[in-house]
């Protein structure tokens, strides 16, 4: 596994981002778009597990920075659903990725051109409802008392920090509206076995789920 760089486009030229990657050239070459927000903290040693086990199936594949998370220099509150999806489909043809993994929410902002998985795809409202419930929860513990609808108005109108991730309104209007992109294969949580790791209060490792979602991908894209 090796840091990889690509060009991300933005208006007036573009900007390197960086990606974890199992480059030996091969036939297969997959392109993992990662879970949102806080949920890509908790899935993200799944997901570096589940790549080591398809570079031993003999098949490449790549988990790129979304913009404006883990070492992208781009503000996170610049970025939009919109953004993100144009980034990925950049993203896979810089790579030549043959085939797709999104994982959670990132079903909502993966490349529609190729052969897909998405992994316990989830819609935008209920990632953007889970978020604004956590906010709830922690401001009351400390003593603040916010409301859903409160915070829902504060995030279409100013912005909103959501577990330390600071996303502007349009990001929060776009993200509402959006749902799984159609064609792609679906595996639901319950085919691994287990709670799904997005659950869990802190990130964690399966080494189960890995091994069972390695194979249906190695099968899938070998076939």
């Amino acid at each position: 596994m090796t840091p990889a760089a690509w060009p991300c486009p933005l208006p007036g030229g573009t900007v390197e981002e960086y990606a974890l990657a199992f480059d030996s050239r091969r036939l297969h070459r997959l392109l993992i778009v990662p879970a949102l927000l806080d949920e890509a903290n908790r899935m993200r040693r799944l997901t570096v597990d589940v790549m080591r086990r398809l570079d031993n199936a003999g098949i490449d594949s790549f988990l790129p920075d979304l913009p404006g998370t883990n070492e992208s220099l781009q503000p996170l509150d610049l970025q939009t659903p919109e953004s993100w999806i144009a980034a990925m489909e950049d993203a896979a043809l810089h790579f030549a990725a043959t085939h797709v993994l999104a994982i959670r929410g990132g079903a909502l902002v993966a490349p529609a051109e190729l052969p897909a998985w998405h992994y316990a795809p989830v819609k935008g409202a209920q990632i953007l409802r889970q978020q604004i419930r956590a906010r709830i929860v922690s401001a009351r513990e400390a003593g603040v008392a916010e409301t859903q609808d409160g915070l829902q108005q504060l995030a279409l109108s100013r912005g909103i920090d959501l577990s330390g991730h600071r996303l502007g309104p349009e990001f929060v209007r776009q993200l509402q509206a959006l749902v799984p992109r159609t064609g792609a294969q679906e595996i639901p949580q319950e085919t691994l076995g287990g709670g799904g790791l997005w659950l869990r209060a802190e990130p964690d490792e399966d080494r189960a789920q890995a091994d069972a979602l390695a194979a249906i991908l190695t099968i899938g894209i070998k076939a």
